[in-house]
C-alpha cells in the first residue's frame, strides 16, 4: 500500500538509510529531517504545534539480518533539550524483542556510533536521541547483513505530551512506542507537546496520510494552555473527527479520552470546564458518532487506564504509567485494526 513520505528519500535524507527508517509520514522540508506534521503547511499550524513537529519523536529504525552490529553516521543539531532532560532522547538505543539490548551516547554534531543488534527476536528497532534533533546520514552492517524489517499495519496517532512520550525515560519508553512494539505496529506518533488541541489543521494532516489505523487522544491541553469550553470542545472534535474520517472513510478510528490529571479534575479552567468535563464531551461525541453508524469508531476511556501514583511529575506519567496506557490504549487499537481486518474479509 502506498504511504505520504515513503515513495523516495527526501532532500537531507540519505537514500541508503530511507529503506530502515519508519514513523516518517512527511519528507524533509522546511529546515527539518524528520517533520512531524507537513513541512508544507507550517503557516497554518499553530508556533507550538510546528515546534513539537520539529523534533523525530517516534522515528527510528528497524532491520533484520545477521549483522552483530551497526554503524550509523549521523548529525544532532542540539544538546539542550528543554524539560525533558535525558528522557527527550540524547542516546541512540536498540530494542529487540521488547528489551534494550545496547545505548550508547550522541555526540553534538558530525558523529558516528556502532551499535550491537544482535539479541533475540527477528526485529531490531533503533530509537534516536530525538530531543538532539538527528539526521542520519549512513548505515553499514558489521559482521553480517542488514534489511529493512518487513513493513506492519500503520498506526496515525494523534495527542499531546503523553504521547510524545513525556516523561518517560527515553524514547523506547513513550507509550505508543511501547504499543508499536508489543502489538506488532508501524506507529508514526503525532504527539505534540503543549499543543494537540484538536486543530482543524491538524485533523486535515491525518486524513492526508495514508494509514491502516488511527488513534486520537488529547484533551488535557484544552484545560489548560488553549482553554476550551464545553461546548467550544464539543464543536471542535466534531468537526475534527469529521474530517479525519473523511479522509479515511474505512479504516477504524479509536478516540481515546485523557487520563487523570489531579490538578485538573475538578478545577474549572477560565471558561468553567473542568477537565472531567472536557473528558465527558470527548467521550459523548465519539459515541455520537458511532450511535450515527461509524461502526469502525471505538472509544476508549481514559480515566481508569492509570492512577495519580503514575504520574511521575503529576501531569505525565512516568515508564510503569507510560507501559499501562500502552496496554490499554494500543491493545484497542489492535484490536480495532484487527476486527477491521475480520469485517472486510468476511
Amino acid at each position: 500500500m502506498g504511504r505520504g513520505g515513503d515513495a523516495a528519500p527526501a532532500a537531507g535524507r540519505a537514500a541508503g538509510v530511507e529503506p530502515f527508517v519508519r514513523g516518517a509520514a512527511w519528507p524533509a522540508g522546511a529546515g527539518v529531517s524528520y517533520p512531524r506534521a507537513n513541512p508544507d503547511d507550517i503557516a497554518r499550524l499553530p508556533i507550538d504545534t510546528w515546534g513539537a513537529a520539529q523534533l523525530p519523536v517516534g522515528v527510528r529504525l528497524e532491520l533484520t539480518g545477521d549483522a552483530t552490529a551497526i554503524e550509523l553516521d549521523f548529525r544532532t543539531e542540539t544538546d539542550d533539550v528543554g524539560y525533558r532532560g535525558e528522557g527527550a532522547g540524547k542516546f541512540f538505543t536498540v530494542v529487540r524483542d521488547d528489551a534494550v539490548v545496547d545505548e550508547q551516547p550522541a555526540a553534538l554534531g558530525a558523529g558516528s556510533v556502532r551499535l550491537s543488534v544482535a539479541g533475540p527476536g527477528d526485529r531490531a528497532i533503533v530509537y534516536l536521541p530525538e530531543g538532539m534533533k538527528p539526521t542520519l546520514d549512513a548505515i553499514r552492517a558489521v559482521d553480517g547483513s542488514i534489511e529493512p524489517a518487513p513493513a506492519q499495519p500503520r498506526w496515525l496517532c494523534y495527542g499531546d505530551s503523553i504521547a510524545e512520550g513525556w516523561i518517560a525515560a527515553g524514547p523506547a519508553g513513550a507509550w505508543p512506542a511501547v504499543a508499536g512494539r508489543v502489538f506488532g505496529l508501524d506507529v508514526v506518533n503525532l504527539g505534540y507537546a503543549g499543543s494537540a488541541r484538536g486543530e482543524i489543521v491538524s485533523a486535515e494532516h491525518i486524513a492526508g496520510v495514508a494509514a491502516e489505523v488511527i488513534s486520537i487522544s488529547h484533551g488535557t491541553n484544552c484545560w489548560t494552555r488553549i482553554q476550551h469550553s464545553t461546548g467550544q470542545m464539543r464543536e471542535n472534535l466534531r468537526s475534527f473527527l469529521t474530517i479525519v474520517r473523511a479522509g479515511h472513510p474505512g479504516i477504524p478510528i479509536v478516540v481515546c479520552s485523557p487520563v487523570i490529571r489531579p490538578d485538573a479534575e475538578t478545577t474549572p479552567n477560565s471558561l468553567g470546564a473542568t477537565l472531567d468535563d472536557l473528558r465527558a464531551v470527548i467521550e459523548e461525541v465519539a459515541r455520537e458518532h458511532i450511535d450515527a453508524g461509524d461502526t469502525r469508531m471505538s472509544l476508549v476511556l481514559g480515566a481508569p487506564v492509570i492512577d495519580a501514583v503514575h504520574l511521575a511529575d503529576g501531569v505525565h506519567p512516568g515508564d510503569e504509567g507510560h507501559r499501562m496506557i500502552a496496554a490499554a490504549f494500543g491493545a484497542a487499537v489492535r484490536e480495532a485494526l484487527d476486527t477491521d481486518s475480520l469485517d472486510t474479509n468476511a
